[in-house]
């Protein structure tokens, strides 16, 4: 009597969509999907912590199917007077992990109110990168849409799934 009641609660909830849509019905979209949509505004060129606290609100937007925990390259203003030695950092930083190499289902996120800059980091840690080795990999840039194509020139080829925000 108990797998039988579970059989038919079962079978109850599988036809519910069928039932909904033969009725004419539509589903009400998830608060969150209307949230997820909300256009985030860039903070100032040299508003540091504006900036640190924006990437991960347009990371946490571009997830998509990713589930595994993202990976944010930042860099700060370029007025930051310890800016090269953070550039640095970060530039060894990125072109370890590619050479190491990036597993599947991973978020790699690459933003700055220096664009041109983490553009050029980006094309520096992908220099190693071989086609195709990012596949099920999605590579997000945050930045200027001047500098979009510079990184999808070298981020294209690897495989990935690449994500261009307009950081305005």
């Amino acid at each position: 009597m108990n797998k039988t009641m579970r059989v038919l609660l079962l079978a109850g909830l599988a036809a519910s969509p069928l039932l909904l849509a033969a009725c004419g019905g539509k589903e009400q979209p998830v608060a969150n999907e209307a949230a997820e949509a909300k256009r985030l505004a860039a903070p100032a060129r040299d508003d540091d912590a504006g900036w640190k606290a924006y990437l991960p609100q347009v990371v946490q937007q571009n997830m998509g199917n990713i589930t595994n925990n993202p990976f944010l390259y930042y860099l700060p203003p370029e007025t930051d007077p310890e800016f090269e030695a953070k550039y640095e950092r970060q530039v060894e930083a990125a072109s370890t992990a590619m050479k190491r190499g990036v597993q599947k289902g991973n978020l790699l996120a690459f933003g700055s109110p220096a664009s041109s800059r983490m553009a050029g980091l980006i094309e520096t840690a992908f220099e190693t990168v071989p086609d195709g080795s990012l596949k099920d990999v999605r590579i997000v840039f945050i930045g200027d849409a001047s500098d979009n194509a510079r990184v999808m020139t070298v981020v294209k080829p690897t495989g990935a799934d690449y994500v261009f925000v307009e950081a305005k």
